[in-house]
């Protein structure tokens, strides 16, 4: 190897390696906060705690309400991705299989969607929702589905051009009907958008906040999020007690970062692939 090459090679490494301290410093700073004291923390917010205390996560999982919330979310999230994923797929393979003009500008229309910003919408939709009667949790995971099948329909519309229609045509001369054909044939063959759809709508809808705080605001049936905005004990009067907001935002933060850390793999080859294919 020449030395040129091997310079170029440090070089990289150094760039990828300040990178990495950049992304993952965010998570070391909530992390270490969250076993400290008020006095601690202000005195060595950097430093490594000096006692790992549970106390101040027991605590913070109290103010926010956890078990109530933690099920508010899981609930929508799970919902609200099922439908997103099962109606982008079927509506995405419809489209690739029946090619004409209504199906192109269809898919042109989705993939517009993708443009519009949410807060040109919003107080639209808000209002439109409550006037039927929709400002619940049911209201809200129609939001979800809504705002979630343009990127889904996407992915998958990019990675049925790669299923052959012959496994389809030998499934129809079995006697298979249309919703057999999909599920039992077309569908796991696309495995990798699924999962890749999976995980990226489960992150955008277990981490948002903004569509809970219009739809459902400070009812009993709110989630994570706007448990951790609406908990009095967050916002002292006489200035912030990080000692319980530095653990409740980890209890927030915490699951959604295992599954993305389990399952980034999946969602590299899956946006990848679809790409390739697209």
């Amino acid at each position: 190897m020449s030395i040129k090459k091997k310079i170029s090679q440090i070089a990289l490494y150094i760039v990828l390696g300040l990178i990495a301290i950049y992304t993952v410093f965010p998570i070391y700073f909530l992390f270490v906060n969250s076993f400290k004291s008020q006095k601690e923390i202000v005195a060595s917010p950097m430093a490594l705690p000096k006692q790992w205390n549970l106390q101040y996560l027991q605590s913070a999982a109290e103010q926010i309400n956890l078990l109530p919330s933690v099920v508010n979310t899981l609930f929508i999230t799970i919902v609200s991705v099922a439908l997103i994923v099962l109606v982008s797929a079927l509506t995405a393979w419809m489209m690739v299989r029946n090619k004409s003009k209504g199906s192109n500008i269809l898919f042109l229309v989705f993939t517009a969607a993708m443009l519009i910003p949410f807060q040109s919408v919003m107080y639209p939709l808000v209002s439109l929702m409550e006037n039927m009667g929709l400002k619940n949790m049911g209201g809200l995971i129609i939001m979800y589905c809504g705002f979630g099948l343009s990127m889904t329909i996407f992915l998958y519309h990019g990675f049925f051009k790669g299923v052959p229609i012959a496994l389809e045509e030998a499934a129809m001369i079995d006697g298979a009907n249309i919703f057999q054909m999909f599920f039992r044939i077309v569908f796991p063959m696309v495995k990798p958008i699924t999962v890749t759809a999976i995980i990226t709508n489960a992150m955008w809808i277990w981490n948002d906040y903004l569509l809970p705080f219009l739809i459902i605001g400070n009812n009993d049936k709110k989630t994570l999020t706007l448990s951790l905005y609406y908990a009095k004990s967050l916002s002292g009067q006489y200035g912030n007690p990080w000692e319980l907001i530095f653990p409740a935002v980890l209890i927030c933060a915490v699951p959604i970062l295992v599954v993305f850390i389990f399952l980034q793999k999946n969602i590299i080859e899956g946006i990848a692939a679809g790409a390739v294919k697209g």
